[in-house]
């Protein structure tokens, strides 16, 4: 599977902003979908993770009740609502795709997409 992460952009502390992640080929469904991220000199990390069916999230610590997975089989699209915006959350969001269930390691994503900048400014 192919992905393309989109979305980012400028926003100020508190903002809201949706990412999406377009993928292709026939077997996006039979994949669950996470999101990471990877700040300016800091390593990439897990942020929210998605079920091949949508039934299961789980979500990083630091934005649980703030970010919201979700995707659109039929539409090949993965999101994330992202509510409550910190300087913090400053960062390069990637999607990628995962044949392990409940996966949160780096490893367990074999398909990545190219990246979305989000800007949180102060």
């Amino acid at each position: 599977v192919q992905l393309q992460a989109s979305g980012g952009g400028l926003v100020p502390t508190g903002g809201s902003l949706r990412l999406s992640c377009t993928a292709s080929g026939r077997t996006f469904s039979s994949y669950g979908m996470g999101w990471f991220r990877q700040a300016p000199g800091k390593e990439r990390e897990f942020v929210a993770g998605i079920n091949w069916s949508g039934g299961s999230t789980y979500y990083a610590d630091s934005v649980k009740g703030r970010f919201t997975i979700s995707r659109d089989n039929a539409k090949k699209l993965v999101y994330l609502h992202m509510n409550s915006l910190k300087p913090e959350d400053t960062a390069v969001y990637y999607c990628a795709a995962t044949r392990s269930y409940l996966a949160t390691a780096q490893a367990d994503f074999g398909s990545w997409g190219q990246g979305t900048q989000v800007t949180v400014s102060s």
